[in-house]
């Protein structure tokens, strides 16, 4: 009986030598983590005039690994940037592979407001700041330049320090007058108008010629400026 014992531990003893053997050391995890991380950062671009960073999920330890002859090779099915990716890390000479997933962060610079903004204010230069914003969590339109949103209205009540969104402001106010700027070519003419509907830059908006009534419809380019194209 007590040989059987011994015979039943041995065997055991051996499988925890042999597990031992093949599972990685926490400098191999540290490694496969950064190979998994490095991926990301080099492959996929940061937003404009912002940062991307990544954070490797911890590995089971119990995995096998080694240290590999040649550098780690890494690789993804993800094509765009999203919150999480998950990447190959793999050692083609010792023939094993790690699946790792990664947190993805990317930040950008948004214009955020230096105090509480009340609806129909209009907006000063004095009255912004930039700010680094986790775009993981903002996933709405903000804006990146000060001269965009200066001068503009408040149309809903914003809070000290919050990101200044497109539907927070009007560039052209609705019923309010603005300067229509007609565009053939090199050619320009400038004349008076009502804005028919809020709209922030960029946007669409159909605007009344204050001289001859007709309604037309051009793209908001400047602080109370329509341009039309014909």
């Amino acid at each position: 009986m007590f040989s059987k014992s011994i015979g039943i531990f041995g065997f055991l003893f051996s499988i925890m030598i042999s597990v031992s053997s093949v599972a990685a050391t926490p400098e191999q995890l540290k490694q496969i983590k950064v190979s998994a991380e490095q991926y990301v950062t080099d492959n996929f671009a940061p937003p404009a005039g912002g940062k991307i960073s990544a954070l490797a999920a911890n590995i089971d330890s119990r995995i096998h690994a080694t240290d590999c002859p040649s550098p780690l090779i890494t690789s993804s099915n993800s094509t765009n940037v999203t919150s999480n990716i998950t990447v190959l890390v793999r050692c083609e000479e010792d023939n094993w592979r790690v699946y790792v997933p990664v947190r993805v962060n990317r930040s950008q610079p948004l214009i955020i407001t230096n105090r509480a903004l009340a609806r129909g204010e209009v907006i000063a230069e004095s009255d912004l700041s930039m700010k680094f914003v986790d775009l993981n969590a903002f996933r709405r339109f903000g804006f990146s330049s000060k001269t965009l949103i200066a001068g503009a209205k408040v149309k809903r009540n914003i809070k000290m320090g919050d990101v200044v969104e497109q539907r927070d402001i009007c560039v052209v106010c609705r019923n309010e007058s603005v300067m229509i700027k007609a565009v053939k070519g090199e050619m320009s003419i400038i004349t008076n108008g009502t804005a028919l509907s809020d709209a922030s830059l960029g946007e669409q908006v159909r605007v009344k010629n204050d001289k001859s009534q007709r309604i037309i419809e051009g793209r908001v380019s400047a602080i109370g400026e329509v341009t039309v194209n014909f």
